[in-house]
């Protein structure tokens, strides 16, 4: 993610998309509590992995009123895997049952889940950081909203929580003396409460929703060649140089990171505030994936979904198709360390094999031999005797 460091970053675009601003942070010991039991096997298809084929989702979906009733089904898996890099710099966080976790410090709509990943660079200081201290930052200094009831208001009180956790987190990377300067973090979380998913970005992680096979990203990487993102930087001082934020930085969000920013309240090119993404949930939903980077610079939004849902149909395991999805990382030859979490969302049955994933029986057939080919078996061997 720094020029000069041992690899460069190969870049997949992104379709471009209407997004609205907002904040969020990361950090807390990878957790994993009150995992319902496994939902039988999604339906997977033969569909091409080819980036042209993920739709981007606006910034708000709205559900049909006759799907309004669907309730997730909630259970996750996670890997990571420090790929071809020399040393590990990301970090993850689930959470299957976020109220259960919390107990009364949370009152929100149920299920309610939380996952993050955080992809550090400058050494894993920052992200270590965020994963250690992602409860306290996003659900106890940040005055997470309290309310059993979806609506509007719970929404947008929700990622203003988020928008000010962020922002606590770079600020206090600042004030850690312990954490060097030059380290930073990208982070990508997903919140779901109730029917409502919410994603906020800060950097080039991406979260991937699978609409009915379909992949639906949830997120846009931040990186200097987008439009919106150059000018923005030029606007602030900034300049991008071979590809890189200050001829140093390959993404334009960041936590951490304070040897490039601007002194507190001042503008800066680099900047921690995230980008959301929400969606109302519905049956179409069937799983999010979210990863770093080490995961997407090799491999399109639609390719991915489209080997989890292959195996989800096989083997129904989320944590094994998130190792199969940093296997075919490393086989399509990343550059970088790898982390995926995928959560399923709901319980669909009766998903026949395409002919593609249809097993291969073998078949046998026995034969038996008539009397008179017998005797004529016999006569030979006893004659060649």
């Amino acid at each position: 993610m720094v020029a000069g460091a041992d690899v460069m970053h190969q870049v997949v675009p992104l379709l471009e998309a209407s997004f609205h601003h907002r904040c969020s942070v990361k950090g807390a010991e990878e957790v994993v509590v009150g995992v319902s039991p496994p939902s039988p096997p999604v339906e997977a298809t033969s569909s091409k992995a080819d980036s042209e084929s993920a739709v981007e989702a606006p910034a708000v979906i709205k559900a049909p009123a006759e799907q309004l009733q669907f309730a997730p089904s909630i259970r996750s898996g996670s890997f990571a895997d420090i790929g071809p890099r020399r040393y590990m710099e990301d970090e993850h966080i689930r959470i299957d049952d976020l109220s259960g976790h919390l107990g009364s410090l949370l009152m929100c709509p149920s299920p309610n889940a939380f996952y993050g990943v955080f992809d550090g660079h400058g050494g894993p200081d920052a992200a270590a950081y965020m994963k250690r201290h992602a409860i306290r930052l996003f659900f106890e200094d940040s005055e997470f909203p309290q309310a059993l009831e979806e609506d509007e208001t719970l929404s947008e009180s929700v990622e203003n929580s988020i928008r000010k956790a962020f922002l606590s987190a770079d600020l206090a990377l600042a004030d850690d003396l312990a954490i060097s300067r030059s380290s930073g973090t990208t982070a990508l979380t997903a919140l779901i409460f109730g029917r409502q998913l919410l994603v906020a970005n800060a950097g080039d992680c991406r979260a991937v929703l699978c609409r009915k096979g379909v992949a639906v990203e949830m997120s846009r990487d931040h990186r200097p060649m987008y439009d919106v993102e150059h000018q923005r930087i030029t606007e602030s001082g900034g300049y991008i140089e071979d590809g890189y934020l200050n001829g140093v930085l390959s993404v334009t969000r960041a936590l951490g990171d304070w040897d490039m920013k601007m002194p507190q309240g001042s503008r800066s090119p680099l900047i921690a505030e995230p980008e959301f993404q929400q969606t109302t949930l519905t049956e179409d939903d069937e799983f999010l994936i979210i990863g770093c980077d080490g995961i997407w610079d090799v491999m399109s939004s639609q390719h991915a979904v489209t080997i989890v849902r292959k195996g989800l149909r096989r083997h129904d395991d989320p944590e094994r198709c998130a190792r199969e999805l940093a296997m075919e990382a490393k086989r399509l030859q990343t550059f970088d360390n790898l982390t995926v979490i995928v959560i399923c969302l709901s319980e669909l049955t009766g998903c026949p094999p395409t002919s593609e994933e249809a097993p291969i029986r073998k078949v046998t057939c026995c034969k038996s031999l008539s009397s008179e080919a017998l005797c004529n078996l016999r006569r030979w061997l006893e004659s060649d005797e």
